[in-house]
């Protein structure tokens, strides 16, 4: 028997990373109503660089099996985003492309609920993200890109210690306007976090 959205929040959740605001768990197959509402939610979409239009739950469940499984995983690390304040799951962050070799990866993040726009939770999440990408992973450059629409995640970002690396000129379209693809990265020579290591080293 499927769990309501409500029975979901109810469950104490797994943190293995824990902030000021927010803490980071494991991804779980029953957050998959969360994942469908919003990645049909168009306010998130846009922010997020997805498609706008509808998405089955039968596609993200199909998405979610087979990321699970296959090699891809191995190069990739995802996390869900819960509220300390209510133990609600708020998004999903993550690291794709992990190459151990170069000590590089790409990172994203997706705050799904929008009454948590605003807050400081990305900028918080992110922070953590950045902690764990050099003290754990042992990576040295974190990269990412968004677009130049979204100015409050330009911020946020900068805020956690990412710099303007580079623009793709109006390589993304929303409707008839064209918008620049706003590339950033982190070193880890240069990253300060304010916030409790994620892991005590000896």
């Amino acid at each position: 028997m499927e769990q309501t959205e409500a029975e979901l929040q109810d469950e104490k959740p797994i943190f293995n990373i824990v902030g000021e605001k927010v803490a980071l768990g494991p991804m779980q197959k029953s957050m998959l109503p969360l994942f469908v509402r919003w990645a049909n939610d168009f306010d998130v979409a846009i922010l997020s660089g997805d498609p706008i239009r509808p998405v089955r739950r039968e596609l993200i469940e199909a998405d979610f099996e087979r990321d699970s499984k296959s090699e891809e995983s191995q190069h990739s690390i995802e996390f869900l985003i819960y509220e300390q304040a209510s133990l609600r799951c708020i998004g999903t962050t993550f690291f794709k492309h992990i190459d151990k070799t170069q000590r590089t990866a790409e990172y994203g993040i997706v705050i799904g609920e929008k009454d948590c726009w605003g807050r400081g939770y990305g900028t918080e999440t992110t922070l953590l993200m950045l902690d764990y990408a050099f003290t754990v992973l042992g990576l040295h450059n974190v990269l990412l890109q968004t677009y130049a629409y979204n100015e409050r995640a330009v911020r946020a970002y900068t805020r956690a210690g990412f710099r303007v690396m580079g623009r793709w000129r109006e390589a993304a379209r929303l409707g008839n306007q064209v918008y620049d693809i706003v590339f950033m990265d982190c070193l880890a020579t240069e990253f300060r976090s304010p916030l409790r290591r994620v892991i005590e080293l000896p």
